[in-house]
């Protein structure tokens, strides 16, 4: 089983019912300071963290004086503008003291589907994170509309958690698993502690119930299970309205565990190697030993650029001598790659006119 002491990047999903009070719409800064204490006993120990929070329309419709029952798409997206502000700020004041710079990230659907905001959004976490920062990510309501949104953030942190190649992902929850049945009307459900695989008997006992402000239910949690741990993040659900949430989990807390079926490394090997190649890369042989090595490609190596390819999409990389070396996510155009070919990294801005990438194509978004 896993567990949160062997993670070394965690992305925790946070819901409105826990960040605000249900009474007074107001926030729960203890609540909030306790979660910043577990944080950065986690950041201590050499673990990245990444927090996926709701509460920006929760936040900003009291703000705005609006009424708690759903609001119109308009009136949401207002309230979200209004609450992303204080959202951030409480984030922001929260971590502070622990010595942790935030960052706020939002995002929609849309840039999961497009390979090439994917990407951006992957280099951007992915940098924020090498640079010690602990990201905010929510769902970008102030404009997202219902073709362009996830609807819940535990899919969005599924999501999230698939993108930085996390190693575990933790559901606060208003309940302490994954339950048989549904505890509060049924006295003989029980809780799993761990999950090896769901199958179609788990499946049919998720509930379609939300609470509270939050609009998730078990439903959501296991459509976040299965994203999840098939790209090899461990999930679990635990109940997080109690202070500490994540230290009580370290520390044994009830909680259902979601093994993960693969590593992040190997399931994100096998997602490019499933794609259908744009466009070929033809290398010399320094570069094609330099592959072999497991370097990264760089437009110096590189001496011919044939098909019709954007960036982040797949293209296949040949040897001198025609032979196949691999796989992968070009950073540039097939335009720009054949302006840059066989150029040093330092000309990349006179050829293009700006500033480009290093590499061609990164070791991490290739496969041999």
């Amino acid at each position: 089983m896993a567990t949160l002491t062997d993670a070394r990047r965690i992305v925790v999903k946070i819901g409105s019912a826990l960040l605000v009070d249900r009474e007074t719409g107001g926030l729960r800064a203890d609540w909030l300071r306790s979660l910043s204490q577990d944080v950065a006993a986690l950041r201590k120990r050499g673990a990245d963290v990444i927090l996926v929070s709701s509460g920006s329309i929760a936040l900003g419709r009291r703000a705005l004086g609006l009424p708690t029952s759903e609001l119109p798409l308009e009136q949401s997206q207002a309230a979200a503008a209004v609450g992303q502000i204080r959202l951030a700020r409480a984030y922001e004041e929260a971590l502070a003291p622990h010595d942790i710079v935030t960052a706020q990230v939002l995002v929609t659907l849309e840039d999961s589907r497009d390979r090439r905001r994917y990407l951006n959004s992957r280099a951007t976490l992915e940098t924020l994170v090498g640079l010690g920062v602990t990201p905010i990510v929510n769902e970008n309501d102030t404009v997202a509309t219902d073709e362009i949104r996830y609807g819940d953030n535990d899919r969005l942190a599924a999501q999230v958690a698939v993108t930085v190649g996390a190693d575990c992902l933790v559901l606060l929850s208003d309940v302490d698993g994954f339950y048989s049945a549904n505890p509060v009307t049924d006295p003989e459900a029980h809780r799993y502690d761990l999950i090896d695989r769901i199958t179609p008997e788990i499946e049919a006992q998720a509930g379609d119930a939300g609470s509270g402000l939050s609009k998730g239910g078990m439903k959501t949690k296991l459509m976040a299970a299965r994203t999840a741990t098939e790209a090899g993040c461990a999930m679990a659900i635990t109940l997080g309205s109690p202070l500490n949430p994540l230290k009580r989990l370290e520390d044994g807390a009830p909680a259902t565990w979601f093994s993960a079926q693969t590593t992040p490394q190997a399931a994100r090997k096998r997602w490019i190697a499933a794609m259908k190649p744009c466009g070929e890369i033809t290398v010399d042989a320094g570069a094609a030993r330099a592959l072999g090595e497991g370097k990264s490609l760089l437009p110096a190596g590189v001496t011919e650029v044939t098909g019709r390819f954007d960036r982040g999409d797949p293209v296949a990389i040949h040897g001198p001598d025609g032979a196949r070396l691999a796989a992968g996510l070009t950073r540039y155009t097939a335009a720009e790659a054949r302006a840059i070919r066989g150029r040093r990294t330092a000309d990349i801005e006179a050829v293009l006119g700006y500033k480009g990438r290093s590499v061609l194509v990164h070791r991490d978004d290739m496969v041999s």
